[in-house]
């Protein structure tokens, strides 16, 4: 049920996207192209670890907790970086 959710509103959002160009009344902004993307994505996600058994969803949070820790490393140094070359 969830991934059929996802995929009509995968369609609508593209069909969306198309007929917003095709008026060219406002340019499309990539903030609101990525906001729904990663709305879309977040329903996929979660239809895929309802599919799965208990210890691959424990492996698959474990991955992306490291992930953000990862992500939040890297931006802090880059940080200090920046603030070391002014």
């Amino acid at each position: 049920m969830l991934i059929a959710l996802g995929i009509i509103l995968s369609v609508g959002f593209v069909g969306w996207l198309a007929w917003r160009a095709l008026r060219r009344k406002q340019p499309i902004k990539a903030h609101l192209v990525m906001y729904g993307l990663s709305a879309l994505t977040g329903i996929f996600t979660i239809a895929f670890f309802m599919t799965m058994d208990i210890p691959r969803i424990a492996k698959v949070l474990v991955a992306i907790v490291l992930g953000v820790v990862l992500i939040f490393v890297a931006a802090r140094q880059q940080r200090r970086k920046q603030v070391g070359q002014d």
